[in-house]
Formats: C-alpha cells, sequence, structure tokens
C-alpha cells in the first residue's frame, strides 16, 4: 500500500464509525490478502491459476477485488491448486480502541 493511501487511512481510522466498518470487514481484507499473496509469491496470473484449478479467471478476479465471498470449497480448491494446504484459525479478538 502506497504511503498516501496508508496516511489517508490512518486519518479516517480516527472516526469511530469508519474504523467500527473497517473492522467488520477485516476478516474478508484478510482472505482476500492470502489469495493475492499466496498466487503472487508463486509468479503466477490470474489465468494460470485459473487453468490449474479450473476456476474461471473471471472468478479468481472478483475474489481478489473483493466482489465475491469465496465459500470453503472453493478455497481448498485454491489451496491445491497452489500446492498448499488451507489453514484455518480462530483466534482470540483484539482489545479494540
Amino acid at each position: 500500500m502506497g504511503k498516501n493511501f496508508r496516511e489517508t487511512l490512518n486519518q479516517q481510522m480516527e472516526n469511530a464509525e469508519f474504523k467500527k466498518e473497517w473492522d467488520a470487514l477485516e476478516p474478508e481484507f484478510d482472505i482476500i490478502k492470502a489469495i493475492v499473496d499466496a498466487r503472487t509469491s508463486q509468479h503466477l496470473t490470474q489465468k494460470e491459476l485459473a487453468e490449474k484449478t479450473g476456476i474461471p479467471q473471471a472468478d479468481i478476479s472478483r475474489l481478489e477485488n473483493g466482489t465475491r465471498n469465496p465459500s470453503l470449497k472453493l478455497l481448498k480448491r485454491l489451496a491445491d491448486g497452489l500446492n498448499m494446504d488451507l489453514g484455518i484459525v480462530f483466534v482470540p479478538k483484539r482489545i479494540r480502541k
């Protein structure tokens, strides 16, 4: 993320209502980031990942831009296509200010 984005986000996070909405979406952001990081760490394009998984490239694009929520089955297919295991954890909630 660019410096301007981070600075703007930090300013917005001072607004309690914005922060509440951001925090509510954090799990979705984490999933998106994990998918993109896993794909790019293997130097794969969306098209190449689509070929490995049988998931249409348009669906991978929607997952990565946050306009589609993945099912557990779809996440497993992505993990298999990336030759990775899928891990899901529950962690204690952070104390939020």
